[in-house]
């Protein structure tokens, strides 16, 4: 007699699949495609992967930071209006809805969503009341790739949940880890280059917007560049490594439930 699967390994979602070794076979092969066919897409047409994928979760890495730390910020497609003081609606509204999404996680028995709904409180509690304003403008400029890489590891880490909703039922996940897979890819490529060639990082200044970020962190904050290299390929590592950890863990549960 074989013993019963842990509910931890295989949760009520998993019930929801249709083909449970299908299923196991997409959760092995799906997300390491999707990063191999982005670095190919990076070699061939690395300017269309950024305007495309990297850019805009770039500019979403800015804003999430924002208001994280208390500021109202409008993402759009090149440029990220931040305002230059905190207020008390984002943070409401923002705390209001990370406590809803944890109350429903809770409601549906979804621990690993109330415990993230919890870290992200936790994180926005200590972002607002914690962290100067100037420092806190410091890390918006740094979270353009810096939290632009954490976004798109979780675009891909979507691929292994939402098994009882549409997110599995239809074409969303595979959309998600495609757009997740070539922003990492866009982003990550540009500091791990940088460790070897310093022309990689993009000094300058973006029309329209000022000086970019890596030269307003050199200017306005005093890194040197050593330490902003490392900084964003630690972040990126670290990213790397978490979704490493995750995809052993969706593996291990799929295999699981294939067998029975």
């Amino acid at each position: 007699m074989e013993p019963a699967v842990p509910a931890v390994i295989v949760g009520l979602e998993d019930r929801k699949v249709d083909d449970p070794q299908l299923e196991l076979k997409m959760t092995v092969i799906a997300p390491p495609a999707a990063l191999l066919v982005a670095l190919v897409f990076h070699f061939m047409t690395p300017s269309l992967q950024r305007i495309f994928f990297g850019m805009p979760v770039h500019e979403l890495g800015h804003a999430t930071t924002a208001w994280l730390c208390g500021f109202f910020a409008i993402p759009t497609f090149w440029r990220t209006p931040v305002w230059d003081e905190r207020g008390f609606v984002v943070p409401l509204a923002l705390a209001g809805a990370l406590a809803c999404m944890a109350f429903r996680a809770w409601r549906a028995d979804k621990r690993f969503f109330v415990i993230l709904c919890a870290a992200l409180l936790v994180v926005q509690g200590l972002g607002t009341l914690a962290v100067r304003e100037s420092t806190a403008m410091m890390l918006v400029i740094f979270g353009g790739d810096g939290m632009g890489m954490v976004l798109a590891v979780a675009l891909m880490a979507s691929f292994f949940f939402g098994k009882d909703t549409d997110l599995y039922k239809g074409a969303t996940r595979w959309g998600l880890l495609a757009i997740g897979a070539a922003a990492f890819v866009d982003i990550f490529a540009t500091w791990a280059t940088a460790l070897h060639n310093r022309n990689a990082i993009p000094f300058g200044e973006n029309e329209g917007s000022g000086l970019s970020d890596p030269l307003r962190l050199l200017e306005e904050y005093r890194w040197t560049t050593q330490v902003l290299v490392r900084r964003y390929v630690m972040v990126g590592s670290a990213s790397l490594l978490a979704l490493a950890a995750l995809y052993a863990w969706a593996v291990m549960r799929a295999r699981r439930y294939a067998k029975g």
